[in-house]
Order: C-alpha cells, then structure tokens, then sequence
C-alpha cells in the first residue's frame, strides 16, 4: 500500500470576473509515494505544488481525482487521513496567545491525542526549542516560529510528514537541525514529501523527485536517474562584466559565477572564445558534471519547446 496516492487529480479555480478564464492550477496528476520514502515534489512558482498539499492536507478540494493516505480517502475519510498526516506549512501560522509548550500540548489534543510530555521534550530538544518552551509565542523571532511550526506538524506522531518550504527564510543552522531531525525520522520509517526551492536540499535528501509545470508532472524518477539523464555538463567560471546576449540566455549567474551547459569540446571553446571577444577575462575556469538545479532547469525549458 502506497502511503500517498494521487490518482488524476486535477484542480480548476473558477473565474474571479466575467471577463477573465477558470484556472487550472492541476491538470491529471498521478503519483504514488511508498512507505518510508523520501519523496521531493518540485516546480517552478505556480506549478500547483502547493495547491496539491493543500487538497491533500483538505485544505481545498480536488476537482477531479482521488488522493489517499495509507489507504484513507482525504474527502470520505478525512478524520484518519489527517490524523496521519504531518503537515508543515509555508506560511508562520501561530497563536499569541500561548507559549511553545502550551502550543504543542494543545496541537495534541486536535487530534485527540493524549499528551506526551516525553515526545514534546523531545521535539523541543531536536528542534532547538528547549529554552524557548516558556516563552509566548509572540516573542520568537521568525526562525524560532518555524521550528514551532514543524513541533506542532510532528506532535501527534504522524507516519508521514510534509514539508511545505520549510526551510524558506531560515538560517543555516536551522536548515541543519531539521534536516537531521527529519532524516532520522525517515530512517524509522515515516514517510517525508518535501518541497523546496533549495534544490541541493532535495537532491541530498529525496529518493525520488517528481517536477510539475503548469499542473501537469513533467519528470518523475530517482533522483539518481535524473542526474544521469543530464545531457550537458556544465561549464563553470568567474567573469566581471556583462555576458554577451548570445551566452546570457543560456547561464545560470549567481554574483560574478557564471555557468553554462555544454555538451563537447568545441562548445566549450565556442563559449570561451565568444567572452573573450566580449573584452571580458574569464577566471577559474573548470568543468563539473551537473547537480539537480541543471537537470530541472533542462527539464523545465524541455519541456516548454514542446508546447
């Protein structure tokens, strides 16, 4: 049995004016994710991952298509299918009245779970809260709120976990904390569906990745498979100045690092010839096979020169 099930699952938004069109955020999305997996759902802004969450966590319904979790459908049986799930949102969705530990105890008793002050010491101590449990909510900074977020999603010990963004904002010593904290759940089996921006994070962590553009899944396989299937490597320098047009479209820049793909020796000399012609010195200069952020970037402007 698959510990998430998305069957066809497509979502329209009706139009807001006469004049303007229905929405389709999600358009037939079949994908199962197994038990214990590590499962990364990715996509540009809009692609409809969040709006998948939402119709999983019951946040909203599907227009078509049946979703489950380990077996539970989310609209006729949505009691167990959310007493399953774990959900950490994007947005900091927190009460001021109540300290952290007051908030989790409470979060306990949504899903009708006895509070367990010895798991609640643990969340506290995993996520780096512990000498925050006394204080109201109102006073941590943002980072602190989203560990409280990600305490309040694991408090009722769900077997499957997701990861909404969660690392959106956050500093670095947070992103290693639940990152920790979160593998060592998976490797006792829970299931973890995560989104992110933060593609090193996904090819780190995930097993399998799916990509969706535009609502339709546009890749879904091992994440180690998707590397392989790259067919560039990468061309990778410093440069100060200005990219010829002819490169600029094709490079991934970041400050004074440029990259690009090239796929033989020709191209990469192609390239280095058209900087220097552009009056502009190129410094370390170095090929390297590609990482997940190329492979979704070739994926994505695949897929959109076939529509």
């Amino acid at each position: 049995m698959s510990a998430l099930s998305f069957q066809s699952v497509s979502k329209t938004y009706p139009a807001r004016t006469a004049e303007a069109m229905p929405f389709q955020a999600l358009k037939q999305v079949s994908l199962e994710v197994q038990e214990g997996e590590f499962f990364g759902l990715l996509g540009p802004n809009g692609a409809g991952k969040t709006t998948l969450i939402s119709i999983l966590a019951g946040l909203t319904r599907a227009t078509e298509g049946r979703v489950q979790v380990l077996g539970h459908d989310v609209q006729t049986d949505y009691a167990q299918a959310r007493r399953l799930l774990g959900v950490v949102p994007q947005e900091l969705v927190f009460d001021p009245f109540f300290t952290v530990r007051e908030s989790l105890r409470i979060q306990s008793g949504y899903f009708g779970v006895k509070v367990d002050n010895n798991w609640i010491d643990e969340l506290l101590d995993s996520l780096g809260l512990t000498d925050k449990a006394h204080a109201n909510m109102r006073q941590l900074s943002g980072g602190m709120k989203r560990r409280v977020l990600v305490a309040q999603a694991l408090v009722h010990k769900p077997r499957v976990i997701v990861l909404d963004e969660p690392t959106a904002g956050v500093d670095v010593e947070l992103r290693q904390t639940l990152w920790q904290f979160i593998a060592k759940l998976n490797k006792q089996g829970h299931t973890v569906l995560l989104t992110t921006h933060y593609l090193e994070e996904a090819e780190a962590l995930c097993g399998r990745i799916a990509m969706l553009k535009r609502g339709e899944v546009v890749a879904l396989e091992r994440t180690s498979d998707l590397l392989k299937s790259a067919t560039s490597q990468v061309l990778r320098m410093k440069l100060d100045g200005e990219l010829p047009a002819a490169l600029a479209t094709k490079a991934r820049v970041t400050g004074r690092i440029v990259q690009l793909p090239v796929h033989n020796a020709l191209e990469i000399e192609n390239h280095l010839a058209t900087i220097r012609s552009a009056g502009l010195v190129a410094e370390d200069v170095e090929i390297r096979q590609p990482d997940l952020e190329d492979v979704f970037l070739e994926v994505m402007n695949r897929k959109g020169d076939q529509k």
